[in-house]
């Protein structure tokens, strides 16, 4: 498991918006498998899920990402699962850091261009 969590100003729609055409985007076997949206007052809340293959690890990775909004404050954690192929200890992490990384790069340009 890899994890990734960052606080930054933005729209979050805009956000929202953006990170999931990032993902999906970002690889040719990447398949968006379920989310769920609530706004709560002021407070808005999205979780994405993905999926995709990882060519190093010969098996699916997911990436879950959960978006809180508060007018222009925005929190974002994502964290990837799956990849390993041992029974009792995680070897071959690197499709989930992969993943991740792809992640972590679109929300780190969304901040920049902000």
């Amino acid at each position: 498991m890899a994890k990734y969590e960052k606080t930054f100003k933005g729209n979050f729609s805009q956000f929202k918006d953006y990170i999931q055409s990032s993902i999906m985007n970002g690889s040719a076997s990447v398949s968006y498998e379920d989310g769920s949206d609530i706004t709560m007052g002021d407070t808005k809340l999205s979780v994405q899920v993905y999926e995709r293959y990882s060519m190093a690890g010969g098996n699916r990775v997911s990436l879950n990402i959960t978006i809180l909004g508060n007018e222009d404050d925005i929190f974002v954690s994502a964290i990837t699962s799956g990849g390993s192929q041992a029974v009792f200890f995680k070897i071959n992490t690197i499709g989930e850091e992969t993943f991740l990384d792809l992640c972590v790069s679109a929300v780190e340009k969304y901040i920049s261009n902000n």
